[in-house]
């Protein structure tokens, strides 16, 4: 697999990482608007070859047309956070640029799949479906995979178990309209109250437990910076599910069209991924409750998308 990375800040250079040591691609072009740190994350990276047996990768950087043979591109560029600014005040500072990234990216690479890192993250997707002529199965947000992830290891921390056995997703936006619907969350298969219940554990506090998923991120953010071990580490098992034809089921953003009833929105909900994308959808039966939380994220991500369309 060839794969095209945007961008060759904290995200893409670690998204390198995981590529170049626990992937199994052939080709990985690094585009970067300041070449130069292109060319010497790049050339930083050849000596590690020295200490890794994985599959010998051809990385290189390069500019959009050398992207024109790549399986998956992911787009991480743009401007970063900045000290108490939230991820909606960037969205003005990125949209121009992501325009200008998707067009490209068309141009010469029109069969490519699409993995929008960069933030606001799914209004950006948003953006980028209209401006480009990507069909939705191609085009995704890595979203809320990381929120997901992040949710798994706090409850996991709480009960003692495995992140892994942690089921469960948070939906809707990445960012403060998240919602995370309980009544599809379960541990080693047991709905959450009655793990604990048989198992001699406190019931868990279920909005102490989403506030610490709103807001694990953002406590990163304040003492690094950044999230990039994180959010790279999303996008790798994105990537890993497309090369291996997984048929993974993963919550990602993708454009909707009267999924859950809602329509010209990209929000994040569960997806089967295989070498196709997010070829589909997957439908779960939330509770009312459940359902209105994801119309009114629904609604916060379009009032956005509207301002800058």
């Amino acid at each position: 697999m060839r794969v095209g990375i945007i961008g060759a800040g904290g995200v893409g250079v670690e998204l390198v990482n995981y590529l170049l040591t626990l992937g199994n691609m052939s080709e990985i072009v690094l585009v970067n608007r300041n070449v130069q740190k292109a060319v010497g994350e790049v050339e930083d990276f050849s000596y590690v070859e020295s200490f890794t047996y994985a599959r010998n990768t051809h990385l290189h950087s390069g500019d959009y047309v050398d992207c024109a043979q790549c399986d998956v591109i992911v787009i991480t560029a743009g401007a970063q956070l900045k000290g108490s600014q939230t991820r909606d005040e960037l969205l003005h500072e990125n949209a121009t640029l992501i325009r200008e990234i998707v067009h490209k990216l068309y141009t010469y690479a029109p069969h490519a799949m699409l993995i929008m890192v960069s933030n606001p993250v799914d209004v950006l997707t948003h953006i980028a479906y209209k401006e480009a002529l990507y069909p939705r199965e191609r085009l995704i947000s890595s979203g809320t995979l990381v929120d997901t992830a992040r949710f798994m290891k706090i409850v996991s921390k709480k009960v003692g178990i495995d992140p892994k056995n942690i089921n469960g997703y948070i939906l809707g936006e990445h960012g403060k309209g998240s919602t995370l619907p309980w009544s599809i969350c379960n541990i080693c298969g047991l709905d959450v109250d009655t793990f604990c219940d048989l198992n001699g554990l406190p019931r868990l506090n279920r909005e102490e437990i989403y506030q610490d998923v709103l807001k694990a991120g953002f406590e990163v953010f304040y003492k690094k910076g950044n999230t990039n071990h994180s959010t790279a580490a999303s996008v790798f098992r994105i990537i890993r599910a497309i090369a291996n034809d997984e048929h993974s089921v993963l919550p990602l953003g993708v454009y909707l069209d009267g999924e859950y009833g809602l329509h010209d929105v990209v929000l994040n909900v569960p997806v089967v991924v295989t070498k196709k994308g997010a070829s589909k959808i997957l439908k779960y039966k939330l509770l009312p409750e459940e359902l209105e939380a994801l119309h009114v994220s629904a609604k916060a991500m379009q009032k956005m998308a509207q301002e800058v369309m």
